[in-house]
């Protein structure tokens, strides 16, 4: 009988957040058992789920024994920590910080910006989907536009974010492109975050990530 996953993954299909995580997961060769939390019909907001993260995000990592952890980039270090090969961070101290610097204009000045609690909030206070859909073309271009920036003028950028393997800026990167795609939004001006999509694109265990690939993703 084969060994049950480690972990259990409160995840949905569409979020940038839990792919960051499944990637991370296939990377590392580590499995975990998906739940579904439909986050479009308000599970996550849910008794049951909000006593597993009473801020009702996914996703949520839940390893037996301990408390459920939350927060991607929290997510990623730990597994980072648990499972260091292949490393998702640089050797060098600078590097790291540097690899943590670009996963956090993403993950912590864009993201959180385009979330369903943000939409939720902004149409409830005067947004119709026009608004909406220029509130996320606006965002979305501005993070993804600054990465560019840095990408294309530091000497630390490689084949990836940084240097010639993957590091957790590219799956942060990746993060943010999936979700663009997914609400078929076109940004211009990103030749470097094109280039490297193209390469993680490229491998499993970002394929295996692809939202369209998870259950709840609409069918063609």
């Amino acid at each position: 009988m084969p060994d049950q996953p480690r972990f259990e993954l409160y995840a949905y299909w569409r979020t940038s957040a839990t792919y960051r995580v499944r990637v991370a997961l296939n990377l590392k060769g580590l499995a975990a058992q998906e739940r579904f939390v439909n986050v479009d019909a308000g599970e996550n907001r849910g008794e049951a789920f909000l006593k597993i993260n009473p801020l009702g995000g996914v996703p949520t990592l839940v390893e037996a024994g301990f408390p459920p952890l939350t927060q991607s980039a929290a997510i990623l270090e730990y597994l980072e920590e648990i499972a260091p090969n292949p490393p998702l961070l640089p050797s060098d101290p600078h590097g790291r910080a540097r690899v943590r610097s670009l996963a956090a204009m993403l993950a912590t000045d864009t993201h959180p910006l385009i979330t369903p609690r943000i939409k939720r909030y902004l149409m409830e206070h005067g947004f119709d989907d026009a608004a909406w859909r220029a509130w996320q073309i606006q965002w979305f271009s501005t993070g993804l536009r600054a990465v560019e920036q840095r990408l294309a003028s530091e000497s630390q950028t490689g084949r990836f974010c940084h240097g010639d393997t993957v590091t957790m800026a590219d799956i942060v990167l990746m993060s943010i492109i999936v979700v663009v795609r997914v609400f078929k939004i076109e940004v211009a001006g990103t030749p470097t975050v094109n280039r490297i999509a193209a390469l993680c694109e490229a491998q499993e265990a970002f394929a295996k990530a692809d939202p369209m690939r998870q259950e709840g993703a609409p069918q063609p």
